[in-house]
């Protein structure tokens, strides 16, 4: 019988005692070895459950926010200075979703963030993950759009002492092309027809659009200006098993450092977003940049996002140094 690694097994004085003590001794002695070697095997790391002791986790809740420079930006009340000029607007929808997020340790490695179960804003889908942030309320020029808002992508990581996030703005490729491709099936969030931007393009990873403050009586010319970013030059029907194939997937990534969610909130900037474009009329195209390779107003947007935009339609769709030049996201108090 193997002994414990803290017990003898030495029996003293065996040899001088009745055979009957002799033999209740070993008896007893017996049982007292076998209930401390049992004991005794968890203490020198041998035997007890396979199983591993659960991972220490802590909760995670990333909160957005809409600003235009220091101003807060939401539904219902005018917004200054966005754009060439300055002019002022009206939000008129501000949905977007964010995706594999991941939380940096101090020395860049990143932790991916568990998604919450799903639910009508979360999707995890084996390792794709998706939230829903939506900063429109239906009210004022947002009235097309739902009275449920989030603006929290909430998850867990391992505990430990985290000092930055990244993210990337967009859908990812299986949930927006092959598993949930068709809206009218998709799980939520991917279920929103207002995010659906046709069956081979999938979604629309941002639906921001700004509206004439004066409505139809105003002086823009194009009385919306809308950005919707998405994949472009997509090929294949998922629906009848085809691949689907985008030539550029226009999706952004970015990061941020020394940031702590407990104090902090993500902001997306729309004057920074808008700035190299005059939003008050349409130079040629769709109102607004809706992701086309060739379209003049999307130019300042790329730009904005960091991702790889040429006028002659050349540019690949890629996130420019992961993002590392984005001005659209940025860290703001909570």
């Amino acid at each position: 019988m193997p002994v414990p690694c803290f017990l003898s097994s030495r029996f003293l004085g065996e040899t001088r005692r009745p055979y009957f003590q002799i033999l209740m001794s070993k008896i007893f002695l017996n049982a007292v070895f076998t209930i401390a070697a049992a004991a005794a095997l968890t203490a020198c790391g041998g035997g007890g459950s396979d199983s591993p002791v659960p991972e220490a986790t802590q909760n995670v809740a990333l909160e957005f926010a809409a600003v235009a420079g220091t101003a807060p930006v939401q539904c219902g009340t005018v917004v200054q200075g966005l754009g060439i000029g300055g002019v002022a607007a009206q939000v008129k929808d501000l949905r977007f979703y964010i995706s594999d997020v991941a939380l940096l340790k101090a020395d860049g490695s990143p932790v991916p963030l568990a998604l919450s179960a799903n639910d009508d804003w979360n999707l995890s889908a084996g390792a794709d993950r998706t939230t829903l942030i939506d900063l429109e309320n239906a009210t004022g020029a947002c009235s097309g759009g739902t009275p449920a808002t989030n603006a929290l992508v909430r998850g867990t990581v391992p505990a430990g002492n985290y000092v930055g996030v990244k993210m990337t703005m967009g859908v990812p490729f299986a949930l927006n092309h092959t598993l949930y491709s068709d809206v009218t099936t998709a799980k939520p969030p991917l279920d929103i027809a207002a995010m659906a931007w046709s069956w081979q393009a999938g979604r629309k990873f941002s639906k921001i659009e700004l509206t004439d403050p004066a409505g139809a009586d105003g002086t823009w010319t194009a009385k919306t200006f809308a950005v919707h970013l998405g994949s472009t030059g997509c090929t294949g029907n998922p629906a009848t098993g085809e691949t689907v194939k985008c030539l550029n997937s226009n999706r952004m990534q970015f990061q941020l450092n020394n940031f702590h969610p407990a104090q902090q909130k993500i902001a997306i900037d729309l004057k920074a977003l808008l700035e190299g474009n005059d939003i008050t009329r349409n130079v040629a195209g769709a109102a607004g940049c809706m992701s086309g390779g060739t379209d003049p107003e999307c130019a300042g947007i790329f730009k904005a996002l960091a991702i790889d935009w040429k006028a002659d339609g050349t540019g690949t769709g890629l996130p420019i140094n992961g993002g590392a030049a984005q001005t659209v996201f940025r860290t703001i108090a909570r």
